[in-house]
Order: structure tokens, then C-alpha cells, then sequence
């Protein structure tokens, strides 16, 4: 039975002890990272570039390298935001199977979270394809920018994964370092597009999704198989399953073939902006019973006081805005777990 109900998605959050978590670019779009899927599920930008094309053309090479290192100023200054940090005290709470995320971009470990299986890699280190030898990405961005000095100062809009949407006829005036110890070829430590997810990451996944009792979806769409097997893996067993995306994902295609109990639910494009979304978001999980028996929480990352204060009155207050800035938020419950998530959930665009 498929359930759209905040009632039963908040039932669902409540029951389980046992969560496994998958993440998507949603989780992360609140840090400035631009996701590569609309709401439909679909393109939103160009594709990025494959593994076949990144191993075999060094054109393809070089251009990857100078949109990064125009990228990578931003992406590498990313900090983890409200949903980041309420996944991490969901953990601290014992509360996780585990969590694997698609993204690139170390924000979960950045907010404290301790068992994090990065499906696809880590942006923030490089490795050579010819003797494995990693290095930080900082170290290689130094590299690039030191044999590439008139590239430093050219701007471009954020793309996906570090990515700048940065054309030039030059790129083939780029150049790109080999590597410090065999003079291989380098490569972000990622799996691209085309690439196979190495296995012992597959692995361990299918340990904790086994070892869960339910499974969250948090801002993917599940259209690469590489994330969308969990679902699939959770159906098969009967793992209760929620998803928590702006938009459809591939995991109702599971519900009408299996007819397994699955708790889904979409946050749909508002009409009135931001606060509209944070209202919506704010209802989906909250009790309509709201009382003085708070807890404290901080500030979301990014959001103004005004954002949250103003227009929801009811459910914040400041618990000392002379000293501290931190919110407090009235749920009858005394939990961080549902009322942070819920604030985090504003994220999901």
C-alpha cells in the first residue's frame, strides 16, 4: 500500500530503530552544490563527462581539469548544512544501519557522521591510474593553478561535483600535471559516469541495508542504478522504504510491481517561493499538538532569522538570543531526530 499521508511518514520515522540511509544530490544543493536532475528526474544540465571519454581523449581530459579547478574554489569551500547535520545526530542517536551517499562531496563526514560509504568517490582526492597513489585535491589544485596562471581569474556558474559551466576555445592551451611519482595520469578519485562502483563499497551497503528495518531515500531521484539496487535490494526483503524528494523517483516503479508497504512521499515545486516550501516541510513530520516541552537546536545553516522566526511563531523562539544562537523548536516529543530533519527537509529543491 502506497502511503503520500505526513501522518504515516512520520509513523515511519518513529518506528524504525534501524535506518539505512541513501543521500542524493537534494542533500546537498542547500551547500551550493547544483544538482544534475530536475524535479521530473531529468537532465538538468549537459551530461557530465564519461569514463570512457576521460580515459581515452586527452582533449576531454583537459577540459575536465580547467572546469574543475574554476569549480573547485566553491565546491571545495562547501560547508555540511542542516540536513547533513541531522542525518549525523540521527547516528549519534543509534538510530542508523548505516548511510551511503552519491554525492562527491565529504559534507556528511564534515557534520560528524561516522559510518559513510561514498558510493561514487571523493572529489577532494586525486588518484593515478597508473600506480593508485592518492593525493589531496587541494595539493593538485595548487598544481594546475601554479602551470595554469591565466585560468586562476576566470569565472564561471557552479556546476555539479566541483564543476564550472565554463566553454573556451582554448582548452587545449591547458595544461595538466602528471602525476608526482610514476608520471601517470591523474584523475579525481571518482567514479564517473560509465565507471563501476567498486565492489567492497557495493558490499558493505548490502550489509547494512541487510542488518536495517527500514530505508530512507533523502534527496535522489534513484535514476542510476548504482543507488536505485538499494531500493530494489529493500523491496525484495520487505523493507519498508520512504523518499523524501523534490520530484518522482525511480522507487515507484518497485511499489507498483511489488506491492510492497511502501511510505512515499514527495515534496512538490511550490508556488510561493521558499517559505512556502519550508511550511510545507515543516507540517510533514511535526505533530499538529505543539507545547512548551522544547528542545534546543541550531540555526540551519544559511537560513536568516527571519526565514523561520517570523513566519512560524508557533514552532520557534530563541532560547537566549543575548548569549546563544540557538532555536528552539516546540515538539512535545523532545526529540533532535524528527524536528531536525524536518528543518533539513527545506533542502530537498
Amino acid at each position: 500500500m502506497l502511503s503520500s499521508s505526513p501522518s504515516a511518514l512520520s509513523t515511519f520515522l518513529e518506528r524504525s530503530t534501524r535506518l539505512f540511509v541513501i543521500t542524493g544530490a537534494g542533500c546537498s544543493t542547500e551547500s551550493g552544490i547544483p544538482a544534475y536532475r530536475d524535479a521530473s528526474g531529468e537532465w538538468a544540465r549537459k551530461q557530465p563527462v564519461t569514463w570512457q571519454a576521460f580515459s581515452v581523449d586527452p582533449f576531454m581530459r583537459k577540459r575536465y581539469w580547467a572546469r574543475s579547478m574554476v569549480g573547485w574554489r566553491a565546491f571545495g569551500r562547501a560547508q555540511p548544512n542542516a540536513a547533513h547535520v541531522a542525518l549525523a545526530k540521527l547516528e549519534q542517536q543509534g538510530r542508523l544501519a548505516g548511510l551511503v551517499t552519491q554525492n562527491v562531496d565529504g559534507l556528511h563526514q564534515s557534520a560528524g557522521h561516522q559510518a559513510v560509504v561514498d558510493l561514487h568517490g571523493r572529489l577532494d582526492t586525486v588518484v593515478c591510474l597508473d600506480c593508485q597513489v592518492r593525493v589531496l585535491r587541494s595539493h593538485h589544485q595548487r598544481r594546475l593553478e601554479d602551470i595554469n596562471p591565466d585560468w586562476i581569474d576566470l569565472a564561471a556558474a557552479r556546476a555539479p561535483d566541483g564543476d564550472a559551466e565554463l566553454e573556451s576555445d582554448e582548452f587545449d592551451r591547458f595544461h595538466v600535471p602528471p602525476c608526482r611519482h610514476c608520471g601517470g595520469t591523474l584523475k579525481p578519485d571518482v567514479v564517473f559516469f560509465g565507471e563501476s562502483v567498486p565492489g567492497e563499497r557495493v558490499k558493505t551497503a548490502m550489509n547494512w541495508l541487510d542488518g536495517a528495518d527500514a530505508m530512507l531515500i533523502v534527496g535522489s531521484s534513484l535514476m542510476v542504478y548504482s543507488g536505485f539496487r538499494y531500493a530494489r535490494h529493500a523491496a525484495e526483503r520487505g523493507i519498508p522504504i520512504a523518499a523524501l524528494n523534490l520530484g518522482k523517483t525511480r522507487a515507484e516503479k518497485i511499489v507498483g510491481v511489488t506491492g510492497h508497504q511502501v511510505a512515499l512521499h514527495h515534496l512538490r515545486p511550490p508556488r510561493n517561493g521558499r517559505l512556502e516550501r519550508l511550511e510545507r516541510t515543516l507540517n510533514l513530520l511535526l505533530q499538529p499538538n505543539l507545547n512548551e516541552n522544547a528542545h534546543c537546536l541550531p540555526q540551519p545553516d544559511g537560513v536568516e532569522q527571519g526565514d523561520i522566526t517570523a513566519d512560524h511563531p508557533r514552532l520557534f523562539k530563541r532560547s537566549n538570543p543575548r548569549k546563544t544562537g540557538r532555536w528552539r523548536q516546540m515538539d512535545p516529543r523532545g526529540k533532535l531526530d524528527i524536528g531536525e530533519l524536518c528543518i533539513a527537509l527545506q533542502l530537498l529543491k
